[in-house]
C-alpha cells in the first residue's frame, strides 16, 4: 500500500500543482464564479415557474401567463450565461497581470460579439441566444483567453496613449486602453472576415463542429465521468482540492450539457443528457461534499464508539448537511490515510454508475438543467435538480445508504483503532 501511495504521489502531485497554478485554468474557474450568482438567480425562477402540480391547479391560460411572467428571469441569465463567463474570464486573466482588469472583461465581450453572427432567419441586428448559450460557450472561452492575452501584450509593449498628469484618472485610463483595445478587436474582425470565405461561414460553426461536439460527446459519457470523479478523489487524498482542479477542465463541458437540458426542459422536450453540471454537483458533491461524506457522519453516529469520532461527528454534521466537509476531510482524516483510501475511491465511482443507469433507464428523470446551489441539503437537492421530481430525492437517499454500506467495515476498523488508543475516561 505504501509503495502504491508513493508512486501515485510522485506522479500526481507535480501534475496537480501545475494545474492548480495554471493562470488559464484559474481564470476559467474564477470566470465561472463571477457568473454563478446570476446563474443561480435564473435557476431559482426556473424552479418557481415549473412548480409541481401548478399546471393542474391553474387553468391553462393562467399557467401560461404565470410562466411568461417569470421566464425573463432565466432568459436574461441562464440562456445567455456565456456572456457573463466571457466577461469574468477576461477580467480575471488580465487581473493576474496586474493591469486594469475591467478592460480585459469588456474587450473579451466585444471580441466575442464581433465573431458572433447577428442574423436570425434573415433578420439582421439580432443575436441568436444559442450563440451566447451552450453552443457559444467554447468559442467564448477561447475568445476571452486570446483577447485578454492580446490586450495584455499591447499594453506591456507600451502601445498606449499617455495623457498629461492633470487629466482625471478615468479619462487617462480610457485613452491608455484605446490602442490596445483597437488592435485586439481588429484582429478578431479579420478572423471573422476570413471565416466568412470558408465552408464553415462563421467561427461558431467551425468551433462547434470540429471541437465542441467531439469534446462534449466525450465529457457526457460514463467512462470520462468516472475518470473525472476518480481524479477528484485522488487529488483530495493527497491534500489538493480535487474539485477545483478537475472542474477547471470539465466545467465548460458540463455547463454546456446542462444548458442543453435546461432548454429542452423549458420547451417540454426530451432531456438529451444524463451527465451535466448538476449530475456532478447534486448527486455526487451534493451529498455532504466531495466523497459524499454525509454518509460517513451518519455512520459515525450509528457505529462510532471512540470519543474522537463522536466529537468529529458532532462537529462535522451541521456543515455536512450543507455539503461542507472540510471537518471530515481534515479531522477523520481522509488525507493520506491508507485505512480509508478504498471506500474514498470506490464509493463515488459506484454512485456515479448507479446514478447514470438509474437515469439512463428512466427510473429517475435526468437533471433538468436547473442550477441548484451546491449548499442545498441532500434530498431537497435531488428533488430540485430533476425538475421537482420525487425520484431525484429518493435516488439521493438510496445513494447515501449505498455509501454507508461501502464505508461500514472501513470506518469500523478506524473507530476500533481510535477507541483502543484512547485512555479510559
Amino acid at each position: 500500500m505504501e509503495k502504491v501511495m508513493g508512486i501515485l504521489e510522485r506522479i500526481l502531485l507535480p501534475v496537480a500543482d501545475k494545474l492548480n497554478n495554471n493562470r488559464y485554468l484559474t481564470a476559467l474557474r474564477d470566470g465561472f464564479m463571477v457568473a454563478l450568482p446570476l446563474i443561480i438567480f435564473g435557476s431559482i425562477f426556473v424552479v418557481i415557474a415549473n412548480f409541481p402540480f401548478l399546471d393542474q391547479l391553474l387553468t391553462e391560460e393562467a399557467f401560461t401567463t404565470y410562466q411568461n411572467a417569470l421566464n425573463p428571469a432565466s432568459a436574461a441569465t441562464l440562456s445567455i450565461m456565456g456572456l457573463f463567463v466571457i466577461v469574468g474570464i477576461g477580467y480575471k486573466l488580465v487581473e493576474q497581470y496586474q493591469l486594469d482588469a475591467v478592460y480585459g472583461g469588456v474587450v473579451a465581450l466585444a471580441a466575442f460579439l464581433i465573431l458572433t453572427p447577428q442574423v436570425v432567419e434573415d433578420v439582421s441586428g439580432v443575436i441568436p441566444t444559442a450563440s451566447i448559450g451552450a453552443e457559444g460557450m467554447f468559442l467564448g472561452i477561447l475568445t476571452a483567453f486570446i483577447s485578454a492575452e492580446l490586450y495584455r501584450f499591447f499594453v506591456q509593449k507600451n502601445w498606449t496613449i499617455k495623457m498629461p498628469d492633470g487629466v482625471p484618472g478615468a479619462v487617462s485610463r480610457s485613452f491608455s486602453a484605446l490602442i490596445p483595445i483597437t488592435l485586439t478587436l481588429f484582429v478578431f474582425l479579420v478572423i471573422r472576415i476570413i471565416f466568412s470565405y470558408t465552408p464553415f461561414d462563421t467561427v461558431q460553426n467551425f468551433i462547434y463542429s470540429v471541437i465542441q461536439q467531439p469534446l462534449t460527446a466525450l465529457g457526457s459519457g460514463l467512462p470520462a465521468t468516472i475518470i473525472a470523479v476518480l481524479l477528484i478523489q485522488i487529488f483530495w487524498f493527497f491534500g489538493l482540492h480535487g474539485q477545483i482542479i478537475i472542474n477547471s477542465v470539465f466545467d465548460p463541458i458540463w455547463y454546456a450539457l446542462n444548458d442543453e437540458n435546461l432548454q429542452a426542459f423549458q420547451s417540454g422536450s426530451e432531456l438529451p443528457n444524463i451527465v451535466t453540471k448538476q449530475f456532478i454537483d447534486t448527486f455526487l458533491v451534493g451529498m455532504g461534499g466531495s466523497g459524499m461524506t454525509l454518509s460517513v457522519i451518519i455512520l459515525i453516529f450509528v457505529i462510532g464508539k471512540s470519543r474522537q469520532l463522536k466529537e468529529l461527528g458532532k462537529l462535522g454534521a451541521p456543515a455536512g448537511i450543507f455539503n461542507v466537509n472540510e471537518p471530515i476531510i481534515f479531522g477523520l482524516p481522509i488525507i493520506m490515510n491508507p485505512l480509508i483510501i478504498i471506500p474514498w475511491l470506490v464509493a463515488p465511482v459506484v454512485i456515479t454508475i448507479i446514478t447514470y443507469f438509474a437515469m439512463a433507464t428512466g427510473i429517475v428523470p435526468k437533471p433538468a438543467g436547473i442550477i441548484v446551489p451546491w449548499t442545498t441539503p441532500p434530498i431537497l437537492g435531488g428533488f430540485l435538480a430533476t425538475g421537482n421530481a420525487w425520484q431525484g430525492a429518493v435516488l439521493q437517499a438510496f445513494n447515501l445508504m449505498v455509501v454507508c454500506l461501502i464505508w461500514w467495515p472501513f470506518l469500523k476498523i478506524l473507530d476500533k483503532n481510535y477507541y483502543e488508543n484512547e485512555e479510559p475516561s
